[in-house]
């Protein structure tokens, strides 16, 4: 599966980085996050309570994931 999560919070290039590390720290899940678009695109098999709580846990709001 891939999905976009939108994120809010997301100030800096360290923000990005920080998410980016949460979310490719869940097994079989790889991510990229766009800092202008305040987006990230995930790849792999987690549910979105695991990639939102990731997100969660590292300081930031999910605003949707689609």
């Amino acid at each position: 599966m891939t999905k976009t999560m939108t994120i809010e919070g997301m100030m800096c290039k360290h923000c990005a980085a920080r998410v980016e590390k949460a979310l490719n720290a869940i097994e079989g899940v790889t991510a990229a996050v766009d800092l202008e678009a305040k987006t990230a695109t995930v790849t792999g098999e987690a549910t979105d309570a695991v990639l939102r709580k990731a997100v969660e846990d590292a300081g930031y709001t999910v605003v949707s994931i689609r």
